[in-house]
């Protein structure tokens, strides 16, 4: 008899609940997203900068699930309702039944209400769309400086809202992409400024004092202004007003200040927090149904010791191979074990061929060598994804070549 689960959500953790059941032949995998493609969302800093292509950080889910030999299939559709009852869920224009449900729906940045005109006047960079218009808004800026139509005595301000991982490593990046067209725009470079703000007293707060203090001196070799302790009040289109009575004129802003559950969310029953993250038993169930799980960025993840995980890509395809072990555990009538995992390692990218990190508490490098680590670790994601892409063509054009 087949099982069949169902996965909302094509991020980094509902890939990995696939990657970790599509081998075992009793089981069936539905994988459903409003979204045709997976995001590869970690390495976003390098797409808004210029040194990514759109093909280095989106593929295609159809082909990805027709890269397995069988039963995985693609819904590109929206998730609306469930029916815990009878254990179906309603799609836009199907109704989909389940014996195990895992919701890894993700989360989208949380533009707060509380600064007026943040929505209207900030970019955030949790959604490819979003981080393509920023894209396109950094390279009209650059075209605008080679064709000299800013005046060289204009100072042209970027701010990022947030000087957490993602803003850091897009502040980093994008100066170092700056500094590069130097060569090519030459003094006019000089005008343009990154400047990184935060309300926290440092940058990446929570994270080692390592990584801080190398993070810090990079930033500021790279020539990006930091503002921390610095409180947004709102925004219009040309400044940003701070609680101090000062502003800024900026061109443009991304915000990486916080996140919030994705919408879907909202229509399912159980315990949220101010985030409307979904808060799981220790086994990650939501409510009290064992048969329906979350993972990633829509919950909130605690380790055994009850310490929130940061969500990150590392703690979803954790909490993804938890949960397909607990599905496992069950059909064979096993008990599942508590959920309990914790960080292994933190790296951040610090623009060009440089980045700090850390593993396993002890290990800390920084400059060439860890962006040498941070790329091999980046790369075999890459690569596994890739290799299931190019098996989901050749398995499509096989199909097609049957069928006439």
């Amino acid at each position: 008899m087949q099982t069949h689960v169902v996965i909302i959500g094509g991020g980094y953790g509902g890939l990995r609940v696939i990657e970790s059941l599509a081998k075992h032949p009793n089981i069936t995998l539905t994988l459903i997203d409003k979204h045709p493609y997976h995001y590869l969302q970690t390495e976003a800093y390098g797409y808004i900068a210029g040194r990514f292509d759109i093909r280095d950080i989106a593929i295609d889910l159809e082909q990805w699930c027709h890269g397995f030999e069988k039963g995985v299939s693609f819904v590109h559709e929206r998730a609306h309702v469930i029916d815990y009852q009878s254990k179906k869920l309603q799609t836009d224009t199907k109704e989909i039944s389940f014996d195990y449900l895992v919701i890894a729906t993700g989360a989208q940045t949380n533009f707060f209400s509380f600064i007026e005109g943040l929505r209207e006047h900030s970019h955030g960079i949790k959604k490819l769309e979003r981080a393509y218009k920023f894209r396109q808004k950094f390279e009209d800026l650059i075209y605008k400086q080679i064709q000299h139509k800013i005046p060289l005595q204009e100072e042209i301000n970027l701010a990022i809202g947030g000087a957490g991982l993602s803003g850091v490593e897009v502040a980093a990046e994008m100066a170092n992409s700056i500094h590069t067209y130097a060569k090519t725009i030459g003094e006019r470079t000089r005008k343009i400024k990154i400047h990184l703000i935060d309300a926290s007293e440092t940058i990446l707060p929570g994270m080692s004092s390592f990584i801080i203090k190398n993070t810090h001196a990079r930033l500021q070799e790279l020539g990006v202004e930091i503002h921390t302790n610095t409180f947004i009040a709102s925004l219009d289109k040309e400044f940003i007003y701070f609680k101090d009575g000062s502003k800024l004129h900026y061109h443009f802003m991304i915000f990486t200040g916080g996140i919030k559950a994705a919408n879907f969310t909202h229509c399912i029953d159980g315990t949220k927090n101010k985030a409307e993250q979904l808060l799981p038993n220790e086994y990650l169930n939501i409510g009290e149904r064992s048969d329906i799980f979350a993972i990633g960025d829509c919950v909130a993840i605690r380790d055994s010791k009850g310490e929130i995980l940061p969500p990150t890509a590392q703690v979803a395809e954790k909490s993804a191979e938890y949960v397909a072990q607990n599905i496992l555990d069950r059909l064979y009538n096993k008990e599942p074990k508590v959920f309990d995992a914790k960080v292994s390692g933190v790296f951040v990218a610090l623009g060009g061929n440089y980045a700090v990190g850390e593993m396993f508490g002890f290990i800390k490098v920084k400059g060439y060598l860890a962006f040498l680590l941070k790329k091999a670790i980046t790369y075999a994601y890459y690569l596994g994804l890739h290799l299931r892409i190019n098996t989901g063509y050749k398995n499509r054009i096989q199909t097609m070549k049957k069928r006439g």
